[in-house]
């Protein structure tokens, strides 16, 4: 129970106050539906001072439960049995003596001295007492209990919440030096045939970077964020297609807002790029399109180039490590479909749950 703690406290007066109540009014209509006359203040004081101490004991059972419970049925009715037999014993003398300190002999037994009246009452009040102790004892433990299991579905969750960030960000940071080798290569290619678009690239490379890295810790970033990446990346593929590529943007305005996996869209471009407009003779059109479909945010990528193979798609880096990301962040409420374009080309979409970061 997340509550403070005064309340908790509290909590536990109100519940022995009660307790004690119900006890005191139960006495006293037992006794007048009997004919005897009553009145509250024996009743109230009778049980007040039982359950009150129970009350205050209430600690010292914990602990005794948790020393008990560090051990087999030996050492735990080896602790429980002088335990409940010595505070039961102590409890129920106390009330005895507190009850005779104050009303004397009940009025039904004028006359009784207080050794009679605690050997009449030391069986049933010990009896009693011992009742409360194991009651009490059992309760204790299974609030324990149930705190020790809370805590540790915590701590695992929390466990598995670290370890999903580490496996999302090891993931993230793969693609890096996966784009960067193939950047680079691009870059050698064009350092001797054309060094004024080999330092272009270079320079684009160089702001791609710096905003990869202002987001390196971040595993989210919303879709405006996400599209400024990737094109600042279509800028550097733009040096090296030169006028055989077209790209084409149709955002939607209410999906900009959308919380997306952050780099998530580069693999793919790339993937378009690389294996199916890099080997068309004639120019290429690359779409890329954004949507909001009621709870989820729809994502399209688009060539038409050169299309899939003969044996069908195969995962390789960008596209597997695209679906582990996107697994462990949303799991079956995520896919990534790969087709043919019925007129030449692929297309790759993407769907997971909208959502927009907090304010």
């Amino acid at each position: 129970m997340a509550w403070p703690r005064w309340k908790q406290y509290g909590a536990v007066f109100v519940f022995w106050t009660v307790l004690g109540l119900s006890y005191a009014a139960s006495s006293v209509i037992s006794a007048r539906a009997e004919g005897h006359p009553a009145t509250w203040g024996r009743p109230l004081v009778w049980t007040f001072s039982d359950f009150y101490l129970w009350m205050l004991l209430t600690p010292l059972v914990g602990w005794l439960g948790r020393v008990g419970s560090r051990g087999g049925w030996v050492r735990f009715l080896g602790v429980h049995v002088p335990a409940g037999l010595v505070l039961a014993s102590g409890q129920m003398l106390f009330t005895v003596s507190l009850y005779w300190g104050v009303f004397g002999a009940p009025p039904s037994m004028q006359g009784m001295t207080f050794a009679t009246f605690l050997r009449t009452s030391i069986v049933y009040e010990t009896h009693l007492g011992l009742i409360t102790y194991w009651v009490l004892l059992g309760a204790l433990r299974g609030i324990e209990s149930q705190r020790r299991l809370r805590d540790e579905r915590l701590r695992n969750s929390l466990l598995e919440t670290q370890l999903v960030q580490s496996q999302l960000q090891t993931l993230r940071v793969q693609l890096q030096p996966h784009f960067l080798f193939n950047t680079l290569n691009a870059i050698s290619a064009l350092a001797l045939a054309d060094p004024m678009q080999a330092r272009l690239m270079i320079s684009r490379l160089s702001d791609f970077l710096r905003l990869t890295l202002e987001e390196r810790n971040t595993q989210q970033v919303p879709l405006s964020r996400e599209l400024e990446f990737l094109e600042c990346y279509l800028g550097i593929q733009q040096v090296r297609f030169q006028d055989r590529l077209v790209t084409e943007m149709d955002v939607a305005g209410d999906s900009t807002r959308a919380l997306v996996p952050n780099m998530i869209l580069q693999p793919l471009v790339e993937n378009a790029l690389r294996h199916g407009l890099l080997d068309k003779p004639e120019r290429g059109t690359l779409r890329i399109a954004t949507r909001r479909e009621g709870d989820h945010l729809h994502v399209q990528i688009e060539d038409d180039g050169l299309g899939l193979p003969p044996g069908g798609p195969r995962d390789g880096i960008g596209l597997g490590n695209t679906r582990t990301r996107l697994d462990m962040l949303f799991g079956d409420l995520a896919t990534l479909e790969l087709s043919r374009r019925d007129d030449g080309g692929t297309r790759v979409e993407l769907r997971f749950p909208y959502q927009e970061q907090a304010a």
